[in-house]
Formats: C-alpha cells, sequence, structure tokens
C-alpha cells in the first residue's frame, strides 16, 4: 500500500489532514498523497465550493495541515453548480504548473459532468480531471451504468470507495439477528440499519445471499466486498478505512482475492449489474432533482401559455 486519500473536510478543522501529515514525516516520497476540497471549512459563503477563489486559499491550508511542499492527486469533492467548471478545472490547472500538485481529479460526478468538464478542457487548452472518486460496491452498483464506462473512455483513474457499503458488508448486520442502532455507523444513520424499515429488507436478503456465497468459496464476507469493486476492469484502486489492524488484515486478504467468472455470475444474480440497493450518497442524485427550486418555474410564471 503507498496511496493515502484523506480530505480537508475529514474531522475537526482539518484534523485527518493533520494526523497524516504527522504520520508521513520522513516518508513523504514513498507515498501517492490524495486530498480534497470543496465542503464548508467554516462559516460564511467564501469558505467552501469550487470556485479560484476558494481553492487558491485552501490548497496552502491542506499544505500546511499535510507538512509537504506538494499533493499528487487534489481532488474536487463534489460539484459546485454555483461555479462554472472552466473556473475550476482554471485554478486547478494553475496549480499544476505552479508545482503545488501533480495532478487533479473528481468525485461524486454525475456523468454528464465528467463528460462537460473533459469537453471544457479540451476547448479551453486546460488540464483536465484525471481520476474520478466514486462509491461502489455489492450493495451499490450504479455506477457501472454510465460513469465507469466514461472513465474508461476517457482513460481516467477510478479510485472507489466504501466497499463494505457503510458496514452492511461486515458481517455485523445480518438478518434475524438483533440490531444496535445507538453505535457505530448505525447510529449515525438508524434508517439505513434498521431491519423494520421496509425499504431495508432486500438489503438484509442480499447480504444473507453473498455471505453464503462467500462462505461457499472459502472467504469472509468483507473479503468478497473488497474482492469484488477490482474486477471491473475500470477500477484503479480501491479505497478502505479500517479502524483497526484486525479489520486491515482481513480487508489485505480480500485485496488478494480472485472471484472467478462463476462468482461473478452468482452476485450478479443477487444485485444485478447497474442497480442499487440503497443510495450510497445523496449527491449522486443531480440538484437538478433534489433541488425543487431548480425544477419548478417561479409561480408567476406557472399559467398554461404565459
Amino acid at each position: 500500500m503507498n496511496f493515502v486519500d484523506t480530505a480537508d473536510a475529514y474531522g475537526e478543522d482539518g484534523g485527518s489532514e493533520q494526523i497524516v501529515g504527522a504520520a508521513l514525516k520522513g516518508r513523504r516520497d514513498d507515498v501517492v498523497l490524495a486530498t480534497k476540497v470543496h465542503f464548508p471549512m467554516g462559516e460564511g459563503p467564501n469558505r467552501g465550493g469550487n470556485s479560484r477563489r476558494w481553492i487558491t486559499k485552501e490548497v496552502e491550508e491542506s499544505l500546511r495541515r499535510l507538512r509537504t511542499d506538494w499533493i499528487d492527486l487534489y481532488q474536487v469533492h463534489r460539484p459546485d453548480p454555483t461555479t462554472d467548471i472552466e473556473e475550476t478545472l482554471a485554478v486547478l490547472s494553475d496549480l499544476v504548473r505552479q508545482g503545488k500538485i501533480r495532478a487533479f481529479g473528481c468525485s461524486m460526478f454525475p456523468v454528464e459532468q465528467i463528460v462537460e468538464a473533459h469537453h471544457v478542457a479540451e476547448r479551453r487548452g486546460l488540464q483536465r480531471f484525471r481520476t474520478e472518486q466514486p462509491p461502489y460496491s455489492l450493495l451499490a452498483r450504479w455506477i457501472e451504468t454510465s460513469v465507469l464506462p466514461a472513465c474508461q473512455r476517457y482513460g481516467m483513474g477510478v479510485l472507489t470507495f466504501g466497499p463494505l457499503a457503510s458496514g452492511f458488508l461486515s458481517g455485523r448486520f445480518r438478518k434475524d439477528r438483533p440490531i444496535d442502532l445507538t453505535t457505530g455507523r448505525a447510529a449515525l444513520t438508524p434508517s439505513r440499519f434498521d431491519p423494520t424499515v421496509p425499504e431495508n429488507v432486500a438489503k438484509f436478503e442480499a447480504v444473507e445471499q453473498l455471505a453464503a456465497l462467500a462462505e461457499d468459496i472459502g472467504c469472509s464476507l468483507p473479503e468478497l466486498a473488497v474482492a469484488f469493486p477490482t474486477t471491473h476492469p475500470s477500477v484503479t484502486s480501491v479505497i478502505t478505512g479500517p479502524r483497526t489492524m484486525e479489520q486491515l488484515d482481513t480487508l489485505l486478504k480480500g485485496a488478494s482475492l480472485t472471484l472467478d467468472d462463476a462468482t461473478l455470475d452468482r452476485i450478479d444474480e443477487i444485485v444485478p449489474p447497474g442497480t442499487n440497493l440503497y443510495q450510497e450518497h445523496g449527491p449522486l442524485i443531480p440538484a437538478a432533482v433534489t433541488d425543487p427550486d431548480r425544477r419548478r418555474r417561479p409561480i408567476s410564471d406557472r399559467a398554461a401559455g404565459s
């Protein structure tokens, strides 16, 4: 392992970047270091987003917290509907020329915005997104429909995250077993793990079938979950977030596990390609859908023929 991914928004006041910076002291050259920018880092409209003003300022803060002179991969954490993509690409291109970052990518961008960004970069003579970081797991396969094919076509690296589906594939949450909704990830989003919620029934059923499949091929459910994303030809790397050495050892076993076609066919039967059994993260749904003001005319303009 030589790739470390973090973000300015992880932890209070960039706490994750500070920890990573301290850990990499004396061995910076041995690591490919990635971080992200977008989410608010304080009060006020100028302390977040994808504008030139904010990225120019925040990259300096990330460099300070990471105790480094350069960032190998600087990622735009989410799309920003208030900033023209040309402005974002322009400032990131400038940072590459200045040597503060080596390359830049995006995270959680829908396919149409990935394509638009490449078109703008080519038309304006700017550098382009080199990577995309989307969620991808046995239970969330939506990106197979368009995001992964687009990244493959444009030669982008794909750094998937969430192989354990927010813990649903860790083996802790099983059908007909008591689930403590007051601790861990279940406490953060109890509705996602509550077996009494009708929408969760399909997830629990799939987990049982996937656990049985893992047992049949002689591995654990987490090992199967980590091995699955690496089988897609578009996936470059799978980001994991273990909290203990025991978890790390288990995930590394999954990284070296080879799944044959028969196993992948059985997975496809349980969770069909290109489908989600749950919505991994809200931003995958475009703002044009989630924001009522973007799909409703002003009330004064709604009369027929106006």
